[in-house]
C-alpha cells in the first residue's frame, strides 16, 4: 500500500491561509444576508455551535479516550470532552468559541458587510500586535507601524463617519463597534493560541465544547424566561440546517483548524495579515451578491486597511527573517510545525 503523501509545513500553511481566507470571506457575505432572514444573532450563534459540536464533540471524547487508553499524559476537560486543560479550553473558549460568534452575528443586524469587510479584518492586526507585543513580547518595527497606522486610519475613515451620525438617529455605528469588538476577541484567541502553542484540531474542538457546555445552557434558560427572544423554532427548517452547516462546520471546523494551522507556521501577526484579501473579496461579494453600494468612505477605507495589511506583510519579511514560532505537537494531518 503506496504511503500518503506528506506535506511540507510550508505547504500546509500556504494551503491553511488559503482556505481561511475563503470561509471567511463567504462568512461575512452569508453572514449579512441571513440578519434579513429569520434567525437572531443568538439563534445564529445557537447554530454555530451546534453544527460543530455535531463534528468536534465526539472527535473531542475520542481523542481523549484514546489518550487515556495510551497513558501518554494528556490533558482533558470538561466531563472529558475537551483535550486540553480547563484553564486553556475556558480562555480559548470564551474568546474564540462565545464572545467572537455574539458580537460578529450582533453586528450584521446594524451595519451592512462592507463595514465588516473593513472593520473586522482591518482591526485584527491592529489587535494582534498589540497584544502580541504586550503578552508574547513581540516587536513592533517601524515598518508595521507604519502599516498598523494605515489600517487605523482605514477603520477611522469608515467607522467615524457613522459616529457622526449616532446624534441623527442612525445605528450603523453600533455594528461598526460591535465588529471592532468581534476582532479583539479573536485576536485575543490568536495570542493564546499562539502562547501555549495550541495544536489546531485539539483548540478548535477545544473551544466548541466550552461553547457548547457555556452557551447553550444560558440561552435556554434566558429564551425561557423571556429574556431573549428566540425564532430558531419558527424558521424554515432547510435555513437552520444550512446556518448549522456553513457557520458551523465551515466557519468553525474548517477555518478554525486552518487558521490555528496558519498561526502556528506564520506566528499570530502576520496570519492576520495575510488575511489582506478578505476586505476587497467580502466587499465586493456584498456588492455583486447583496446590493451593497460602495461609498467613497468606504473604497478608501478598503485601500488604506489592504494597502496597511500588504506593507505589514512586506516588512515583516523583508529582512528574510520569520517571526519564531514554537514548536508543536503533531497533528492529525501528521506535519510538526517547528
Amino acid at each position: 500500500m503506496p504511503a500518503m503523501p506528506r506535506f511540507s509545513p510550508r505547504t500546509l500553511g500556504i494551503g491553511a491561509a488559503v482556505v481561511t481566507v475563503l470561509v471567511w470571506t463567504a462568512f461575512i457575505v452569508i453572514a449579512r444576508a441571513s440578519a434579513a432572514r429569520s434567525l437572531t444573532p443568538f439563534d445564529l450563534a445557537l447554530a454555530r455551535i451546534g453544527g460543530a459540536s455535531l463534528v468536534l464533540v465526539p472527535w473531542g471524547a475520542w481523542m481523549v479516550m484514546k489518550g487515556l487508553r495510551q497513558k501518554d499524559g494528556t490533558a482533558s476537560s470538561l466531563f472529558g470532552l475537551s483535550p486540553l486543560s480547563l484553564r486553556v479550553t475556558a480562555s480559548a473558549g470564551i474568546f474564540g468559541g462565545v464572545a467572537y460568534a455574539l458580537l460578529a452575528y450582533s453586528g450584521f443586524f446594524f451595519a451592512p458587510a462592507g463595514h465588516a469587510s473593513v472593520l473586522m479584518p482591518g482591526s485584527l492586526p491592529l489587535w494582534t500586535t498589540l497584544l502580541a507585543a504586550l503578552v508574547l513580547r513581540d516587536r513592533i518595527t517601524p515598518g508595521r507601524a507604519f502599516g498598523l497606522a494605515l489600517i487605523v486610519a482605514g477603520d477611522l475613515v469608515v467607522g467615524g463617519r457613522s459616529l457622526l451620525h449616532a446624534f441623527d438617529g442612525g445605528e450603523v455605528w453600533k455594528g461598526d463597534l460591535l465588529f471592532m469588538a468581534a476582532a479583539f476577541c479573536w485576536a485575543c484567541y490568536s495570542v493564546v493560541a499562539r502562547r501555549h502553542g495550541l495544536d489546531a484540531v485539539r483548540a478548535t474542538i477545544a473551544i466548541t465544547v466550552f461553547a457548547l457546555l457555556a452557551y447553550v445552557p444560558v440561552y435556554s434558560l434566558l429564551v425561557a424566561g423571556g429574556a431573549v427572544v428566540s425564532r430558531i423554532g419558527s424558521a424554515p427548517w432547510g435555513e437552520v440546517a444550512f446556518q448549522m452547516l456553513f457557520q458551523g462546520v465551515g466557519s468553525v471546523v474548517v477555518s478554525g483548524i486552518t487558521f490555528t494551522k496558519m498561526i502556528q507556521y506564520f506566528g499570530p501577526v502576520r496570519s492576520t495579515m495575510i488575511t489582506a484579501l478578505v476586505p476587497g473579496l467580502s466587499a465586493f461579494g456584498a456588492v455583486i451578491w447583496l446590493d451593497e453600494p460602495l461609498h467613497w468612505n468606504l473604497i478608501a477605507g478598503l485601500l488604506l486597511v489592504t494597502a496597511g495589511i500588504l506593507f505589514g506583510v512586506q516588512k515583516a519579511t523583508a529582512g528574510g527573517r520569520a517571526a519564531p514560532r514554537p514548536a508543536v505537537p503533531a497533528t492529525a494531518a501528521g506535519c510538526r510545525d517547528a
